[in-house]
């Protein structure tokens, strides 16, 4: 299985890049994950928080085949095989077990997914709108570095799940 994940802005923290590390080698064994880092844009006097969120919105929609004018039905030249994932506190929540059996899903049928990860602003409301869904970790704010290792760690503990390895007490 190809899970992608695209973020905006690099890791600022060791633990991160650790965690991050540390997930992908245990993901090896279940899927392929590759990780695309975008470049964060810097808010200015003369440089919004909105242009910043619109133009990394720009740059993902791109990475994934949107064209920003279009509507996901409207694809231009996407990977239609993709289903996109984004990820903002206003989203559908799972539990883990939920979130295993929604992997699954894809598991079974081959589908590629690519889980989208704003910048420290969030996403537009382009990349919200163009994808197949919005998925929400909680009620609560985190951060976009931290949320980073909260995905990956579930998407480990939902395929632990799945293949009925010890690592999720239920």
């Amino acid at each position: 299985m190809k899970i992608r994940i695209i973020q905006i802005g690099k890791n600022k923290d060791k633990y991160i890049d650790d965690a991050t590390n540390e997930f992908l080698k245990r993901l090896r064994g279940f899927a392929n994950v590759e990780i695309l880092t975008l470049k964060e844009r810097a808010v200015s006097k003369t440089f919004t928080k909105e242009r910043a969120i619109e133009e990394e919105g720009i740059e993902i929609l791109r990475r994934i085949g949107i064209d920003s004018r279009l509507r996901w039905n409207d694809r231009n030249g996407g990977n239609d095989s993709a289903f996109i994932i984004a990820l903002d506190e206003k989203g559908s929540e799972y539990s883990s077990v939920g979130f295993s059996k929604f992997l699954q899903k894809f598991k079974d049928s081959g589908t590629e997914i690519t889980f989208i990860i704003g910048g420290p602003y969030g996403l537009s409301e382009s990349v919200k709108n163009s994808a197949n869904t919005v998925l929400s970790f909680s009620k609560m704010t985190f951060t976009h570095q931290f949320i980073r290792i909260l995905l990956l760690e579930q998407i480990y503990r939902g395929f632990c799940i799945i293949n009925k390895k010890e690592y999720h007490n239920e």
